[in-house]
């Protein structure tokens, strides 16, 4: 018997559970920073110190959290013989990967890592010391954090969409379905596939077919999970 497509697309409520904030928790702020200021390729054309600073900060915050439940209970699903695991995150952090879990898309970028100001070709590990002002790339721009800000693409849109496309069943943790690109994934499902939201937020317009666990992902994953096995 072949195994079955599993997909889990997590977002910010995934990792509130390990202590890391979005914007969305704080009126528009990230960090006291509004994110026109720090999460915009024109910010960072005006201020880049400032922009460099405030990722470091990010960075230095990450390696002070743990994987929750959640993360684990994702990544254990690797293990089981009746689904092939991917996993599709908003999330900058590492922490799916920590927890162990191996095929991980990140469609907004990742925290642990820079590139090239000029180069797209060209990405590296963040230092462990962050960004500086003037730390160059082989081809002399300048490095930037490895996110994707608001107002740029969204280059693993389209791999997503495939990953998605194929799969028998989906499971989104910790992002509303009106908030793209959430929302425009959980389309792309075929009509056999079955999708779950695990969130613990009010929504009256979710699709019929999406069933929703209204609580947080660790105790939302423990419920759907004991339905699948």
């Amino acid at each position: 018997m072949s195994k079955k497509n599993l997909v889990v697309f997590s977002g910010a409520g995934m990792s509130a559970e390990s202590g890391i904030k979005t914007f969305r928790d704080t009126g528009g702020l990230w960090e006291n920073n509004r994110i026109e200021d720090v999460a915009t390729p024109e910010a960072f054309a005006k201020d880049p110190e400032r922009v460099l600073e405030f990722y470091n900060q990010r960075f230095f915050q990450l390696k002070q959290v743990e994987p929750n439940e959640a993360h684990y209970r994702v990544a254990a699903l690797e293990k089981n013989n009746q689904f092939k695991v991917k996993v599709i995150t908003q999330n900058v952090d590492d922490l799916h990967e920590r927890s162990g879990s191996t095929k991980v898309l990140h469609l907004h970028g990742e925290l642990t890592k820079c590139r090239s100001s000029g180069d797209e070709t060209h990405i590296q590990n963040m230092p462990d010391e962050g960004i500086k002002l003037g730390d160059l790339c082989p081809k002399g721009h300048q490095l930037r954090p490895h996110i994707v800000w608001f107002g740029e693409m969204v280059p693993a849109m389209d791999k997503a969409i495939e990953i998605v496309s194929r799969a028998d069943m989906l499971i989104v943790i910790g992002t509303s379905l009106n908030v793209y690109p959430a929302a425009g994934l959980a389309q792309m499902t075929s009509a056999h596939a079955k999708v779950y939201l695990i969130d613990p937020g009010d929504f009256d317009y979710l699709d019929p077919k999406i069933k929703h666990i209204k609580k947080p992902a660790s105790a939302g994953l423990v419920d759907l999970l004991r339905t699948l096995y």
